[in-house]
């Protein structure tokens, strides 16, 4: 046989041995699949937070609005200016309101006169009082000395009717000078009491005078000032706000209100430590504590309360929480946007693993796969651990776990867990430190099956050709 025809039957056999390898290697990796492990390991400390956010708000602050109608004259802050509680902010036109006053204390000093009067007046009747009632008593003891006499005949009857008629007129002086005396009384008390209206008045004209001066009631910053100079404005009526003119706030005590999740808002409780984020200034960290909870749910979308809203919706829902930081910095301004992670729990020298690790499977999936390992059992197969037994909650039919790596095969094990951090959560109850589980990837763990054959790959990842530089 020529060489050339040995070296060809030669490559053929080659050839034919090579795909008998790859097929035999094909079939022995098929089914195989390539997940990442690490071992189970206790942690020092692991935080569980919730995550949330809203804006800077300080605990004292009060909308200043219209008092009156009238034009603005002067503007005597700006926005940004720290102002303390009594100093003027703004002024109104005040020529109406300042001409009632002055109007109103003529009235008053009139008032006052007549008071004056009306008391000599009343003096004067007293007196007039006294005289009559002495010249009344005069009369009377002629009148009751005459009587006797006239009896003893004495005295002629002429003599007697003119100490009569006298005694008659005193009786009758008496009684005019004490209606007159009512009736001058009563003018003092009407002169009286008009003084009292008019000082009333001139309290309630003072009081509009007053109120075209604003005055800061706090101290604070002037953090919004919508208002110019020469504009309109208009106090509120009964369904109608009035002229919104600027806003103060207090920042002496500052806080981050954030809105916390539905599903969230159960761990969160008065007084937990948050740590907060302003956007504003960027690479610190305040420390806050947890001061008010709210306890009706907000709309997401409207930010309406639901109690507002009078159809049912399943819309997301959010509950106010309000951090108050600890030491805030001085140049912080209300509105600033902000994230606060409160800390819900913490837990020390735990067993903990990566969030990722854990999957969930059916108590069906689990139970074939407890056969499955029964019926190897004689070859040596490591049996699987058998599901855990079967609840009336419909709920619990779904079984949480992880698979532990056990020679090249992934067994499912049920855990229970603890408490969440940011990328791990802990395990009560299942597992051992030291132990092997695989934790990636997620399409390896979203699709792998109890008591299947893996391979162990725990290089870094590939970086996609878009990513290379």
């Amino acid at each position: 046989m020529k060489m050339w025809k040995k070296v060809l039957i030669g490559l053929g056999v080659l050839a034919a041995v090579v795909v008998i390898v790859l097929v035999s290697i094909n079939q022995a990796n098929k089914g195989v699949v390539t997940v990442q492990t690490a071992k189970v390991a206790t942690q020092d400390s692991l935080v569980s937070q919730v995550t949330a956010s809203g804006e800077i708000k300080p605990t004292t602050y009060t909308n200043v609005t219209a008092q009156g109608f009238g034009r603005i004259t002067e503007i005597l802050v700006k926005e940004g200016d720290h102002i303390k509680k009594g100093d003027k902010l703004l002024l109104q036109e005040n020529v109406q309101a300042n001409a009632d006053v002055q109007a109103q204390d003529a009235a008053i000093t009139s008032t006052e006169s007549g008071v004056v009067a009306a008391q000599a007046s009343y003096k004067a009747a007293q007196a007039d009082l006294l005289q009559q009632r002495a010249n009344l008593e005069k009369a009377k003891l002629d009148y009751d000395r005459g009587q006797g006499l006239f009896k003893d005949g004495l005295i002629p009857k002429q003599d007697f009717d003119q100490r009569k008629t006298t005694f008659d007129a005193a009786v009758a002086g008496v009684a005019a000078s004490e209606a007159r005396m009512q009736a001058l009384n009563a003018q003092l008390s009407q002169a009286r009491a008009q003084v009292s209206q008019s000082r009333a008045v001139l309290v309630h004209t003072k009081d509009i005078l007053q109120k075209t001066a604003y005055i800061s009631p706090i101290n604070g910053i002037v953090s919004y000032l919508p208002v110019r100079l020469g504009e309109y404005v208009v106090p509120g009526i009964q369904n109608a706000n009035g002229s919104f003119l600027m806003t103060l706030s207090d920042m002496s005590v500052v806080t981050a209100e954030v809105k916390v999740d539905e599903t969230d808002i159960v761990n969160v409780q008065i007084g937990q430590d948050a740590d907060v984020t302003i956007d504003a200034v960027p690479g610190k960290i305040f420390k806050g504590k947890v001061t008010e909870i709210g306890s009706q749910a907000v709309l997401r979308s409207s930010g309406l309360a639901t109690t507002q809203t009078t159809t049912s919706t399943q819309e997301a829902k959010d509950f106010k929480v309000v951090v108050t930081l600890a030491a805030p910095p001085e140049n912080l301004r209300p509105g600033l946007s902000t994230t606060a992670k409160i800390k819900t729990a913490e837990k020390r020298n735990v067993i903990a693993i990566p969030i990722q690790a854990l999957a969930v499977r059916t108590r069906k999936e689990l139970e074939e796969a407890a056969k499955k390992a029964k019926k190897h059992s004689d070859s040596g197969v490591t049996l699987a651990a058998p599901p855990p037994v079967a609840s009336s909650d419909p709920k619990k039919d779904e079984v949480q776990g992880v698979f532990i790596v056990r020679g090249k095969e992934a067994i499912f094990k049920p855990v229970e867990t603890g408490i969440a951090g940011v990328t791990d959560i802990e395990v009560t109850k299942g597992l051992q430190p030291g132990d092997e589980i695989v934790i990636g990837s997620y399409k390896a763990l979203r699709t792998l099956k109890p008591e299947a054959s893996v391979k162990v790959d725990n290089s870094a990842p590939k970086k996609p050709d878009d990513q290379e530089s």
